[in-house]
């Protein structure tokens, strides 16, 4: 009787484990859409007076999502994939239910997908050009109150068309786009089901269902390359995904999504698929260019980067065509004004070197993690060497903006890196509380983590391993 007992031990340990991680996971996830839900509906926008709110806000969210995400380790394989994406769409209901709260990007999305479907080029003109005059809603382009629009900062800002002028929603109004043909095909797809009066819902709902692909994918990889599916939950219930691809809807999503897919299908051996998805990504937007060296491995995969390159091109060839070098729209401009060109805009390395030496030393470090992930990269599973190489160049870069840190998560949930999660909460902590100072203690304390649970989880085999094939050795052995 004694050993019976002995060995029921085990499993009702286990069945006590299951019980308990499942009603924390679903009771996380209820607390987690509570949260975010409180903060788009009485927040407000974002603005100077009542960022500690929106940091405190940030924090507990996070705090939640972390709890939740624990419990959902121990839920029974067979109810898995039903929490984890039944909890995604919950969390992302939730994310709906207001405007964006942190940024106007998607003002500038309704516009230039308004103005496609004008049969006009989105590089042509600006949004204060009187050209485009008949095409303004309302809800863009409200009128002043008083000759000012100072009653309705800090979402909306002067047009720059006189006391007797409108308002507009739309950041830098003076300027013509930014965003690469492949955003823009995604702008005119979302606005072609609604009229021009229809608001921010649509690209929020676009989001929300471009995240849900998102998890879904992920949870099938991860069953493919034999890993736990729990670690979907990562993206699925990513407070940062919540806020910035639904609540804010940021075009960043897509990039991410066909990214993610892009280097599936070349590890899958896929690799002309898996180029055209890169491509594609590359032309939403040109960050996602970084995931390509950890694909520069043995046999065909390398062939994904030119075909990649070859789609991007093409993506730009109607716009070019209508619009001519136009097409470059404010970006110039852009990377100056963000610091990129004179070296300002780098939070960590600036703390060395200023200026011009800044901006070389970035380009070093990028350089060294393209090829540091490149010789390190497994062709079949290079999601380690793609979450080397994106949050590598994060904290060479320093993104201002949290949306950036979208491309690095579901790479995170296919290699179990979860460490560099800790990257997206000092970009997202930096995107509510602009100080420089402090997100540059946000990002030590985040290389602090990385580093730490670096060195507990690798083993002396492990680092002799990649010393060889860093230095060719490896190679020599073989051949």
């Amino acid at each position: 009787m004694s050993d019976r007992l002995r060995a029921l031990r085990p499993s009702l340990a286990d069945g006590t484990a299951a019980r308990i991680g499942t009603v924390l996971a679903v009771v996380g996830v209820l607390a987690l859409s509570g949260v975010i839900a409180v903060g788009v509906t009485h927040l407000g926008f974002l603005r100077s007076g009542h960022r500690s709110a929106f940091v405190a806000w940030t924090l507990i969210a996070w705090t939640v999502f972390v709890i939740a995400v624990l419990g959902v380790r121990f839920v029974p394989v067979r109810w898995m994939t039903t929490v984890v994406i039944g909890g995604a769409v919950v969390i992302g209901i939730a994310a709906l239910v207001g405007p964006p709260n942190t940024s106007t990007d998607s003002a500038r999305y309704a516009w230039d997908g308004i103005v496609q479907h004008a049969g006009v080029s989105p590089y042509a003109h600006t949004p204060q050009s009187a050209a485009l005059s008949g095409l303004r809603p309302d809800w863009l382009f409200p009128d002043k109150v008083d000759g000012t629009c100072d009653p309705l900062k800090p979402r909306f800002r002067g047009l720059g068309d006189g006391a007797d002028g409108h308002c507009t929603a739309i950041n830098r109004p003076d300027v013509t786009t930014i965003y690469p043909p492949m955003a823009q095909l995604w702008f005119a797809a979302v606005r072609f089901f609604v009229p021009a009066t229809a608001q921010y819902l649509p690209f929020q709902v676009a989001g929300l269902l471009v995240s849900l692909g998102v998890s879904v994918g992920l949870v099938l990889v991860l069953r493919r390359i034999g890993r736990p599916t729990w670690w979907a939950a990562l993206w699925a219930w990513s407070p940062l995904v919540a806020s910035e691809a639904v609540t804010n809807s940021h075009v960043d999503v897509v990039g991410a999504a066909l990214a993610t897919a892009g280097v599936v299908l070349v590890a899958f051996g896929r690799p002309i698929w898996g180029g055209i998805a890169l491509g594609a990504a590359t032309a939403t937007k040109l960050i996602p260019a970084i995931v390509y060296p950890p694909l520069l491995g043995r046999g065909r995969a390398w062939w994904a980067i030119p075909i990649g390159i070859a789609v991007f091109g093409l993506l730009y060839v109607p716009y070019v065509l209508t619009t001519g070098l136009d097409v470059l729209g404010y970006l110039p401009g852009y990377l100056s004004e963000e610091g990129y060109e004179d070296g300002s805009r780098f939070a960590l390395v600036s703390l060395v070197v200023k200026g011009d030496a800044a901006t070389l030393v970035v380009g070093l470090l990028v350089l060294l993690a393209a090829f540091v992930a490149w010789r390190l990269s497994d062709p079949a599973r290079p999601w380690s060497g793609e979450v080397l190489m994106i949050g590598v160049t994060f904290l060479a870069v320093t993104p201002r903006y949290p949306w950036y840190a979208l491309l690095l998560i579901p790479f995170v949930v296919l290699s179990g890196r979860w460490e560099w999660l800790s990257i997206g909460l000092a970009i997202a902590l930096r995107g509510v509380w602009p100080s420089a100072d402090a997100y540059r203690w946000w990002l030590l304390a985040a290389v602090a983590v990385i580093v730490l649970v670096t060195l507990l989880r690798t083993e002396r085999s492990e680092w002799r391993r990649w010393w060889e094939q860093l230095s060719f050795r490896r190679v020599e052995h073989v051949r």
